[in-house]
């Protein structure tokens, strides 16, 4: 398989666990803004996964311009991503419904650690695939800030037990170093990415 290949599908894949998060915010019974207040926690629970789907969509875009071969653990580490990606749904689903709830909050402070955990394993199995002077290795250094997010999303699930409230500020903090945008792979592909 190639690199636009492996892309492609998963562009597919995340285009797809973004439509069905949006099916699943269902409008109030009503016919007034007073009537969104009881769906506001869905649609903000949605917006945090939005946030989240979309910073993987855009660093696996990136990450894919410096890749010069993939072999089948790459394509089974993107899988593995995928796996996560695919249950921010019913994730987003839960914790929207019960955003004060420990373990709906956990749950998705779960699959959070799961995707980080996939993404982390995806770039260590492409490293192995690519020498140790490459574009890809200069971009990814010791990705510093993808390790604090793994531990960062650990540290959330527990403390969903305790305070839900920590765990959801926790996640968005992660969410919001995030947007910052990494700048570490366009440093090496200025014309590519």
């Amino acid at each position: 398989m190639s690199r636009g290949r492996l892309e492609a599908f998963s562009d597919a894949v995340i285009a797809v666990v973004i439509t069905i998060m949006v099916l699943d915010l269902r409008p109030p019974h009503g016919d007034t803004f007073s009537d969104l207040t009881d769906r506001v926690p869905n649609l903000l629970v949605y917006i945090l996964s939005f946030v989240y789907v979309a910073i993987y969509w855009n660093n696996h875009h990136h990450l894919l311009q410096v890749v010069e071969r993939i072999n089948g653990a790459v394509l089974w580490a993107n899988m593995n991503l995928l796996f996560w990606l695919s249950l921010v749904p019913f994730a987003t689903a839960w914790m929207g419904e019960h955003p004060r709830a420990s373990a709906p909050v956990a749950a998705y402070g779960f699959v959070q650690l799961g995707a980080g955990t996939a993404y982390f394993i995806l770039t260590r199995t492409l490293l192995a695939v690519h020498s140790a002077d490459s574009p890809l290795a200069h971009a990814l250094g010791r990705d510093w800030k993808g390790k604090l997010s793994v531990v960062a999303y650990a540290v959330g699930v527990a403390v969903a037990f305790v305070e839900p409230w920590i765990a959801l500020g926790i996640y968005v903090a992660v969410a919001v170093v995030w947007l910052v945008p990494d700048r570490r792979i366009e440093r090496v592909t200025p014309n590519e990415a």
